[in-house]
């Protein structure tokens, strides 16, 4: 994989991508932060040596480097998702190229249903932890170069940049809850039953990402900072039909909330 890295790493670089400070992955419907990155340059994920190349509608599929918060980033404008078809290491193998290309922390949004009977439609929730029931994407041989055969989760979200983003989300008014993730597989959305159980095992929140590129990031000692847009509800009384585009819809309206937050957490690392 090593190899793969290396490889994928010096095409980056030989198209401008040096040395980001952090980086972020952008998911279903919430595309539109990275118009706020300058001085960028956009490559499409087909054009990468060895990148997967993302099949859902709200992922456009571009690596974009540039100035964002006063810091130079690689944001990826979409993800990729074992309901696609892709392994583990496909689905990962993007955040190890952004750790390698120098990023200090990895930043991750999602669209995700709220499980938590406090949550609306709109709200931003800050992960704290999460459950992750995926397969994991660490299963297989281990490559010690790159980090631990078991490596810690204790602190799969880091508590510095957290109470960062609630001091900051609290100086703009910004109204945001703290909460679990779980991600499943999908790409069926949830039966009433399922978020009834996700919720009695501790879920404030539920999607079909995230998990596997945070427990990637923290086996390389990548700090994380996650956000949940909550697009539909999954409490008893207040379930609704959902489609794919009903979450896009949703989860770009709370997107300029989002981008401030994220803008300013990132300007002040």
């Amino acid at each position: 994989m090593l190899e793969k890295i290396k490889e994928t790493i010096d095409f980056l670089k030989s198209r401008g991508f040096n040395s980001p400070d952090a980086g972020i992955i952008l998911g279903t419907g919430l595309g539109g932060l990275t118009e706020k990155i300058t001085n960028s340059i956009e490559i499409d994920y087909r054009d990468i040596p060895n990148f997967p190349v993302s099949t859902v509608k709200g992922h456009e599929g571009k690596l974009i480097y540039g100035d964002f918060g006063k810091k130079k980033i690689v944001a990826m404008k979409g993800r990729f998702h074992y309901y696609e078809g892709y392994g583990s290491e496909q689905i990962t193998f993007p955040v190890r190229v952004l750790k390698y290309l120098g990023i200090k922390c990895l930043f991750l949004s999602n669209a995700a249903g709220g499980l938590n009977p406090d949550f609306e439609i709109g709200d931003i929730m800050i992960i704290t932890d999460h459950i992750n029931l995926l397969p994991n994407p660490l299963i297989g041989q281990n490559d010690d170069r790159i980090g631990p055969r078991f490596p810690d989760m204790g602190e799969a979200y880091d508590s510095y940049l957290i109470n960062k983003a609630l001091m900051i989300a609290q100086n703009h008014g910004i109204k945001v809850h703290r909460g679990v993730y779980l991600a499943t597989t999908g790409p069926t959305f949830e039966t009433p039953a399922e978020y009834r159980h996700f919720r009695i095992i501790g879920a404030d929140a539920v999607g079909m990402s995230t998990t596997p590129e945070v427990i990637t990031a923290r086996h390389m000692g990548l700090p994380c900072f996650a956000v949940s847009i909550i697009t539909d509800l999954g409490v008893e009384g207040k379930i609704k039909y959902t489609t794919h585009e009903t979450v896009i819809q949703e989860a770009a309206k709370t997107e300029e909330r989002m981008t401030k937050l994220m803008t300013d957490l990132i300007a002040s690392l």
